[in-house]
């Protein structure tokens, strides 16, 4: 049985405490790509007591994905974002979700981020990370942004860092695995720099910054 929202809340209150969760429910992430990074970002923010999130992602579900992304084999063929979306809402009912089934450029970006805290970076293609990256620092200064760079492969799980780069840019990974290189993606290792990516937002947003 679903738990009523009161219930929710009271539980996630308890966890976190009334000003924690009040930050927490109050707040609206972008996730921009909802690939292994993304799906796995969302989900540990929505589990977290999040109380917005905005999904952007134009691309389909594929069989390749569910080796490390948070999708189901029936749900192969589906746009990636209703069928995160509709993952979302088993995990956290009373979530508010927003989805935008098409591709960030240069045009839009500004437009579907405008009304957002924190915007997650979770491409893995390098164009787009770097025409994302340079829009928020250059032309969304008030936006905090959280990246990924760097988790592929069966490296050192500890070398995945959490870096400053700047008073509202966070970046993630460890800076140097390419995809091209050994075995590619691997899930474990996707999900810790998904992990520290939801971990730097929650920070942000409990005003825990990282020095």
């Amino acid at each position: 049985m679903i738990p009523t929202k009161e219930e929710w809340n009271n539980a996630l209150e308890e966890r976190h405490g009334k000003e924690l969760h009040r930050a927490f429910s109050s707040a609206t992430v972008a996730v921009c790509g909802l690939g292994g990074l993304g799906s796995n970002i969302t989900i540990a923010l929505a589990r977290a007591g999040i109380g917005r999130l905005i999904l952007i992602d134009f691309d389909r579900v594929d069989i390749t994905n569910l080796h490390r992304q948070q999708y189901k084999a029936d749900q192969i063929g589906m746009y990636k974002t209703v069928a995160l979306a509709e993952n979302l809402k088993e995990i956290a009912p009373y979530i508010s979700l927003e989805v935008h089934t098409e591709r960030i450029t240069e045009q839009n970006a500004k437009i579907l981020l405008s009304d957002v805290d924190i915007i997650c970076e979770a491409f893995d293609d390098a164009v787009a990370k770097a025409m994302l990256t340079e829009i928020v620092l250059t032309e969304m200064r008030d936006k905090y942004l959280v990246a990924a760079s760097g988790m592929a492969g069966l490296y050192d799980a500890n070398s995945i860092k959490t870096r400053k780069v700047t008073s509202k840019f966070y970046l993630c990974g460890d800076e140097k695995s390419d995809v091209a290189e050994g075995i590619g993606l691997v899930s474990s290792r996707v999900m810790i720099c998904a992990a520290h990516q939801a971990h730097t937002v929650l920070r942000i947003l409990a005003n825990n910054f990282e020095e």
